[in-house]
């Protein structure tokens, strides 16, 4: 009886082992940098998503290697875009075609991405399009996602235009987002934007853990006011992002780090392709 108990306990212990073989680090969160502005987060529970996902952008890893990244792209749930400009938008529609992916984004842009850009219309419903100030949970993920302030511009190219007439159109207001995950980090993706003192109230209300900053210049903030808005939003660490990509944005993060000397954040920069890895809210080495 007792040899009988012993092959039950082993047997069982096979099983967990084969499903469950990350025991232990199920309540991981990874957040991707592909380069530019694109950011892809997976939740514990395996939901995906991808803030701005210009994945072909000239500084995303597979991009210089001479492949398509869009070919990795095995599974993408949602697609969250900051505002209408190109390199924002960028490869949303195809990936959303290729994958089922449901489209997040302010209610102007989404009904515009979908009547002039082709994103299936069934995958831009009113039952995920925002605005500044909402909150939306993502049935059945552990995912709440906060659409926040940006100063920025949003419009999107007319596919359609004629001469003499207007090539840019109507894409809502440029925003960030903020992604609260249930047993993982709160991540704040500031999209394109200038500083603005209200960044603190990102703190008040979210109080992430991690903030992805764009330090670019010209079109957003540069390295010195990107720091002075990350000792605003305090987040534990702060990822500086939308730079490097364009001749006018290609200065380095060295800037920025420099900038970023106190004990309210720590800067962290990251190159393209990099990976962070979170249990919990805790940042792995």
């Amino acid at each position: 009886m007792m040899k009988w108990n012993k092959k039950i306990i082993a047997a069982l212990v096979l099983l967990l082992l084969a499903v469950y073989p990350a025991i232990g680090l199920c309540n991981q969160t990874t957040v991707t940098w592909h380069g530019h502005a694109a950011v892809e987060i997976v939740s514990p529970s395996g939901t995906v998503l991808m803030i701005d996902p210009w994945l072909r952008n000239p500084t995303n890893p597979s991009v210089l290697a001479g492949n398509d990244p869009l070919a990795d792209v095995t599974r993408l749930d949602y697609i969250l875009v900051t505002h209408g400009h190109f390199d924002h938008i960028g490869d949303a529609v195809e990936l959303a075609q290729k994958t089922g992916a449901i489209l997040i984004t302010n209610y102007d842009l989404g009904q515009n991405m979908a009547a002039m850009l082709g994103y299936p219309p069934a995958q831009a419903s009113l039952m995920t399009l925002m605005g500044t100030g909402g909150e939306l949970h993502l049935q059945g993920t552990d995912i709440t996602l906060a659409m926040t302030h940006a100063v920025h511009t949003s419009s999107i190219t007319n596919p359609y235009a004629q001469m003499n007439e207007p090539v840019l159109t109507e894409g809502g207001s440029a925003a960030g987002f903020v992604v609260m995950i249930e047993d993982g980090p709160t991540i704040y993706h500031a999209g394109d934007t200038g500083y603005f003192s209200d960044m603190k109230l990102i703190n008040n209300i979210y109080n992430p853990d991690l903030s992805m900053l764009p330090i670019g210049g010209q079109f957003t903030m540069g390295p010195i006011s990107a720091a002075e808005a990350a000792e605003k939003v305090k987040a534990q660490y702060t990822v500086p992002i939308h730079y490097g990509s364009f001749p006018m944005l290609e200065q380095t993060a060295d800037a920025f780090v420099e900038a970023v000397n106190n004990d309210k954040t720590l800067a962290l920069p990251i190159a393209p392709g990099e990976t962070l890895t979170f249990s919990g809210k805790i940042l792995q080495e």
